[in-house]
């Protein structure tokens, strides 16, 4: 397992992370996983075992239970572990137990440090955008966190670039504490973010979480163009995150190619291409047991070799869009010709 700088806050972390979102299975989230405990304290301890760190959860995920169940899976361990979790979603009937307003953050927080049976969240992230509450106001009150002692660092997941972009301005003009990472979707069938998004994550050192690197499985290989797969599996029942399916399936062509080659799975190999990728700081996997978790926990030894690499990049290239088209033509001649000496 490698480790990498989680943004600036010189905190390392390993390059996957357990996201625990299959834990519990209550209400909505039941289509996700619906993991007990027993088998939560056991892909912690494999993952733990296998050297990750980083945690990731949502006060939102099956109404809370993900929270509690991973806080007792880590037990004692929690002080060598990076947790992180994330406050928006709806909590309650209430018209305000939801949002990121001063209110209900304070009262989130709250809330999750008793679920998780902590006195401290390491990254505590926004899960999403919130039109209703000013982003001054959001920021203030998570800087009120930090100085507290409550969260030590904070992120934001499902941002547009001018949202992060703006959001950091703020921070810097206020002399607030600013986000130092973005959760974000990402795979290798869809590569959206590349457009606006990273170049502003590596201008200014965000550094970035990936969420359903495997598109909700597709990656896997398991599913057709006709749109036939596995009767358990999630996208059956639940097809999300939205791609372009026809170009999702010619990256899968190429990803079983390169995996028969290796004699491993499709999905470790997305996984490896996301690794390759110098913007990610952290892959966020799921696993419904210990046969996907194992397949998972392997993608970091798979290592792609540049023609590979290239052929992947290739299938799964985006369209060409303005302003990027104008940019990458105007940026050709900014150096002056090579002269040649007489």
């Amino acid at each position: 397992m490698k480790y990498k700088p989680l943004g600036r806050t010189g905190l390392l972390v390993s390059e996957l992370c357990l996201g625990t979102m299959t834990f519990a299975g209550k209400g909505f989230w039941e289509v996700i996983g619906t993991q007990p405990q027993e088998v939560a304290d056991e892909l912690v301890a494999k993952s733990l075992d296998a050297g990750i760190n980083f945690f990731d959860t949502a006060n939102v995920y099956s109404e809370g239970e993900s929270e509690k169940m991973l806080g007792k899976a880590l037990g004692n361990r929690r002080k060598d572990v990076v947790v992180a979790t994330k406050v928006r979603g709806r909590m309650g009937p209430g018209a305000n137990e939801v949002g990121l307003s001063r209110g209900h953050i304070m009262q989130a927080v709250d809330d999750s440090l008793r679920r998780l049976g902590t006195d401290y969240i390491d990254l505590y992230q926004i899960h999403g955008f919130d039109p209703l509450a000013p982003l001054e106001e959001t920021l203030r009150a998570l800087d009120d966190l930090v100085r507290s002692g409550k969260v030590r660092y904070i992120g934001c997941s499902n941002l547009a670039a001018w949202h992060l972009a703006k959001s950091l301005w703020i921070s810097d003009k206020y002399n607030l504490y600013r986000f130092e990472t973005l959760q974000a979707f990402y795979s290798i069938g869809a590569r959206d973010l590349e457009r606006e998004l990273v170049p502003l994550m590596t201008d200014q050192q965000i550094g970035l979480l990936v969420w359903s690197p495997l598109a909700g499985g597709l990656m896997s290989g398991k599913f057709t163009r006709e749109g036939q797969g596995p009767a358990e599996a999630r996208r059956t029942k639940f097809d999300f995150p939205p791609v372009d399916k026809q170009r999702v399936f010619s990256v899968v062509e190429v990803l079983g190619q390169i995996a028969d080659t290796h004699n491993t799975s499709a999905a470790r190999v997305a996984l490896a291409w996301l690794l390759h990728q110098s913007a990610v700081t952290s892959v966020i996997i799921g696993a419904k047991n210990n046969q996907q978790l194992e397949d998972n926990l392997a993608a970091p030894g798979l290592t792609l070799s540049g023609q590979e690499l290239a052929r992947l990049d290739e299938v799964s290239a985006l369209p060409e869009e303005y302003p990027g088209w104008m940019v990458d033509w105007q940026a050709r001649n900014r150096y002056p010709e090579p002269t040649t000496q007489q």
